[in-house]
C-alpha cells in the first residue's frame, strides 16, 4: 500500500521577537491566524482520507482503523495535541511577611526549589513579577505562582535604570547614546528603549522626555510616564530641580579654584552655540564651577548649572580657554579620552506626585581620573 508523507505544517514560536502585541501568548495556537490552516489544506486532508479508505482492504482490520485515525488527525495543523495553559496558583496575603517565608508556607517544596521558582520569574505580586526572596508582603496583596517563568526582558543598551515608579523613570545614560532622535531615523536612543520597556507591561504605556543630555555626555536623566507629569516638571523646572551637578574634564590648568561664567547664548545656522558679545542678545546662561583636581594638561571641575541651555557648559568652558577634553566642536585639541569629558553626576528634584526630595548621584567616570593617576584626589 502506498504511504503518503504528511507535512505537519507546524511552526515554532521560538525566535519571534516581542513586537508590542496586546494579546497575551498562550499554549493554544490560533489556526485562523497562524497561516497553517486553510480550506485547501482541509480539502487535501479529505483527499488523503478518501484515497486511504478506497484502497484495497488490508489483511488485518487493525491497519485500516489506524489509517482512518491518521487521516482524521491530518486536519489539525501540525498534529500537535492542544495543551491548555494552566492558570497560576494564587494566594492572598493575610499578614505582613517576606516573600520566601510566605512561599515556604504555601508551596509544598523545599527551600532550594522555592528559590528556583523565584529565580525563573514564576512568582508575581499583584501581577508584577518579583524575584527578590526578601520582598516585603502586605495584607491584601495577591501572590501568584505560574507554571512557566516570565519571558526575559530585553537587555538595555547604554542605559541603567536607577529608579522607576508610576510617574517617572530615572536612568544613567552612557556616552555615545542619543537621548532622543531629532528625526524619524531608526537610531538607537534612550527614549526608544524606555518606550519598549514600559510597553512590556501595557502596550498603551508611554514615556515623555523631560530634559536631554548630548549624545556624548553621560549621566543622570529623567523621563516622565505621562504628559501631565512631563508638563508639571518642565513648567516648574527651576522650582522642582534643587541641584544639577556635572563633572567636566577640561584642557589645561584652570587658575581659579572657583568661578562663575555668565553670557547670552545664540545658535549659528550650523547648529553651533556661541556667546554673544552683546547683552540681552540670546538666552541668558549662568554656569558655576569648582576645581577638584588640576595639573598642567587637565583640570577636573565640578559644574553646577543655574540655567539649562543647549551646550551651555561646552560653550562656557571654551569661553574661559579650557574646552572640554575631546570636544573638537568647541575648541578641544585632545582626543586621548575617547569620549566627551562631560558627565551629569547628580540630579536632585522634588517628586512631582509625592512631593518628596529625590537625589540620584553617580560615580565620576574612571577615564576622567586617569590624567591624575598617582596623585591624591578628593574628587570621589
Amino acid at each position: 500500500m502506498n504511504k503518503r508523507k504528511r507535512s505537519t505544517g507546524s511552526s515554532s514560536a521560538k525566535g519571534k521577537s516581542y513586537g508590542g502585541s496586546s494579546k497575551p501568548r498562550s499554549g493554544r495556537s490560533n489556526a485562523s491566524s497562524s497561516g497553517t490552516y486553510s480550506p485547501r489544506s482541509e480539502d487535501a486532508a479529505k483527499k488523503v482520507s478518501t484515497s486511504h479508505s478506497s484502497a484495497a482492504p488490508a489483511k488485518s482490520g487493525g491497519k485500516g482503523t489506524k489509517t482512518t485515525k491518521t487521516a482524521a488527525l491530518s486536519k489539525r495543523p501540525g498534529n500537535a495535541p492542544y495543551r491548555k495553559s494552566e492558570p497560576p496558583r494564587q494566594y492572598k496575603v493575610s499578614e505582613p511577611d517576606e516573600l520566601l517565608n510566605f512561599l515556604l508556607k504555601h508551596v509544598k517544596s523545599g527551600r532550594n526549589a522555592v528559590k528556583s521558582i523565584l529565580g525563573r520569574g514564576q512568582v508575581s505580586i499583584d501581577e508584577k513579577v518579583v524575584t527578590k526572596f526578601n520582598e516585603p508582603l502586605l495584607p491584601g496583596q495577591i501572590v501568584s505562582i505560574s507554571k512557566e517563568g516570565a519571558v526575559a526582558a530585553p537587555s538595555l543598551t547604554g542605559i541603567n535604570i536607577l529608579h522607576e515608579d508610576d510617574d517617572i523613570i530615572v536612568i544613567r545614560k552612557e556616552a555615545g547614546l542619543l537621548s532622543i532622535a531629532a528625526d524619524k531615523s531608526d537610531d538607537l536612543t534612550a527614549y526608544r528603549q524606555l518606550m519598549a520597556h514600559v510597553r512590556r507591561s501595557n502596550p498603551l504605556n508611554r514615556v515623555f522626555i523631560v530634559h536631554r543630555l548630548d549624545r556624548d555626555t553621560s549621566g543622570v536623566m529623567m523621563f516622565a510616564k505621562s504628559e501631565e507629569v512631563q508638563q508639571q516638571l518642565q513648567h516648574n523646572w527651576k522650582e522642582n530641580v534643587q541641584d544639577r551637578v556635572y563633572v567636566a574634564l577640561v584642557e589645561g590648568k584652570v587658575a581659579q579654584e572657583e568661578g562663575t561664567i555668565s553670557s547670552w547664548l545664540k545658535e549659528t545656522k550650523t547648529l553651533k552655540m556661541y556667546s554673544s558679545s552683546r547683552p540681552n542678545d540670546g538666552q541668558h546662561a549662568v554656569t558655576h564651577y569648582k576645581r577638584l583636581k588640576a595639573n598642567r594638561e587637565f583640570s577636573l571641575l565640578e559644574v553646577r548649572l543655574e540655567t539649562g541651555r543647549k551646550n551651555q557648559i561646552r560653550v562656557h568652558m571654551e569661553d574661559i580657554g579650557h574646552p572640554i577634553a575631546g570636544d573638537r566642536k568647541y575648541g578641544a585639541r585632545t582626543r586621548d579620552l575617547g569620549r566627551l569629558g562631560l558627565h551629569a553626576r547628580l540630579l536632585s528634584f522634588i517628586h512631582p506626585t509625592t512631593g518628596k526630595l529625590m537625589t540620584f548621584e553617580t560615580d565620576i567616570p574612571k577615564p576622567f581620573l586617569y590624567p591624575f593617576r598617582g596623585e591624591t584626589t578628593s574628587a570621589q
